[in-house]
């Protein structure tokens, strides 16, 4: 079989598995049982290219399909055809961001968007990078918020005991990772109380900061939150950027999870304030729908961002002295780097800012309906406000004795019957079901379906009836 029949058959398998909307989303099959059922094996020599197909086959059957309407997990989910086919083009080209020389059209692709976000951001000038990650946007944040605070610090290294960074009660972890890698450590990320909606208390900030300094720590970094991971909330980010701006500490919003609000004129207002940030991270592979990994790294103060990447600055073999003010990889913690911006900029010439306006619109829309049809319910019960596509709520029966086990076992029923996939996560001490609206394939009769199934399992395992 030569290349291009190969690519063809490969091609074709792929076209029936994105156009393909019915059945399940997941075969539930025990870890146990898969290892023994799923061919791994690496071999001495190579299988042809007919058995390689077949491994396609398999492999697209028994995956949990992400672009069906039923997968409602974690924050991202649902299929576009135009950053598809610019992951692909991606892969097929095969060139590294580091330099103009090898990445010309990337470049100038990766510059116009990261030009954009920051307009919609509010940021006149600065500058940006594609990262790994809502996680690894975090990790930058903060270690320029410790270059702002210590401009010697990336030559001379610095004791970070001594430092303090400032989140959220319900920040994402990403945070504590950050803190370990840059040697500050967890007992020095401070957890700034939230009130009941979750969304943190700029009073109880300032307390914080305050107390920081009075026990001898310097704080590096606020890290506010737009989106958070389980509920959606939005912090008070005007209020926070005034706080930051008494202290001089860098401000940071990690706006990963609901960035894309700056798009719709309806719901911007959650975000009112990000402008006072001095840098924000903002993943398109969320309610975008960008296929993983597609994240941005937006800095007010591009010197700050150089500085922190100042290492490039020794790989003569890279970079040269003509290019120093075009190449991106200056910027960034990363040598080699795939052209991420590619799918984006398909994606955003297909849609254009109304098609993502509608599309942030469109979810808070179906958002609201599960909101309206858990309302509606006398056995579900909202676990709390709704902000962003987040919906967080439970099965309640006060005749329920535990009803924290009865909602974990009520999810893992629900996940094996493989119609739909969605959390479960914790708001205090009460387990909840967090299905997140950010799928196209997500229709209201889906959200139905859901609710229906949730009731029809929650009244089996009431009658005792064990699943199958």
């Amino acid at each position: 079989m030569e290349s291009h029949e190969f690519l063809d058959s490969a091609f074709a398998m792929i076209k029936d598995y994105v156009l393909d909307n019915q059945g399940k989303v997941n075969q539930h099959i025990e870890p146990s049982s898969r290892s023994k059922t799923t061919d791994t094996l690496l071999p001495l020599e190579g299988f042809s290219q007919e058995m390689l197909l077949e491994d396609v086959s398999s492999y697209l059957q028994n995956t949990v399909k992400t672009h069906k309407g039923g997968f409602m997990n974690p924050l991202w989910g649902g299929f576009n055809a135009a950053s598809f086919a610019g992951e692909v083009i991606a892969a097929a080209t095969n060139t590294s961001m580091y330099t103009y020389e090898l990445a010309p059209v990337a470049t100038m692709i990766e510059k116009a968007i990261l030009k954009r976000m920051r307009e919609y951001v509010g940021f006149e000038s600065g500058f940006g990078t594609f990262t790994t990650g809502g996680s690894n946007g975090n990790m930058l944040g903060v270690l320029c918020g410790r270059q702002s605070a210590f401009p010697n610090s990336t030559y001379s290294g610095i004791d970070g005991t001594k430092l303090a960074i400032f989140v959220s009660q319900e920040s994402h972890y990403s945070v504590l990772m950050s803190a370990n890698v840059i040697g500050i450590g967890h007992g020095n990320v401070i957890k700034v109380k939230c009130d009941e909606d979750g969304i943190m208390i700029p009073e109880s900030l300032d307390i914080e900061i305050k107390s920081a300094i009075s026990n001898g720590l310097t704080p590096v970094c606020v890290i506010a939150t737009a989106g958070t991971t389980v509920r959606g909330a939005f912090d008070p980010l005007k209020e926070i950027g005034e706080i930051c701006e008494k202290f001089g500490v860098w401000y940071h919003v990690d706006a990963a999870w609901g960035g894309a609000c700056l798009f719709s004129a309806k719901h911007r207002f959650l975000m009112d304030g990000v402008e006072y940030a001095d840098s924000v991270c903002w993943d398109a592979h969320k309610m975008m729908g960008v296929p993983l990994i597609c994240s941005a790294f937006i800095i007010k103060h591009p010197d700050i961002l150089r500085a922190v990447s100042s290492h490039g600055d020794s790989a003569h073999y890279l970079f040269h002295d003509d290019a120093e003010e075009i190449d991106l990889g200056r910027f960034s913690l990363q040598c080699g780097r795939r052209n991420d911006a590619l799918k984006l900029w398909f994606a955003w010439r297909m849609m254009g800012d109304s098609g993502w306006s509608s599309l942030v619109e469109n979810y808070m829309d179906l958002a609201s309906h599960l909101e309206g049809l858990i309302e509606q319910s006398d056995e579900l019960e909202m676990m709390s406000s709704r902000q962003w596509t987040n919906v967080c709520f439970r099965y309640n029966d006060k005749s329920i004795e535990n009803l924290n086990q009865f909602n974990s076992e009520l999810r893992t029923r629900l996940i094996e019957n493989g119609n739909f996939m969605i959390s479960k996560s914790n708001i205090g001490n009460d387990v909840i079901l967090r299905p997140v609206i950010a799928n196209p394939a997500v229709e209201k009769s889906t959200l139905e379906g859901l609710v229906e199934e949730i009731l029809q399992i929650a009244h089996e395992m009431k009658s005792g009836i064990p699943h199958s």
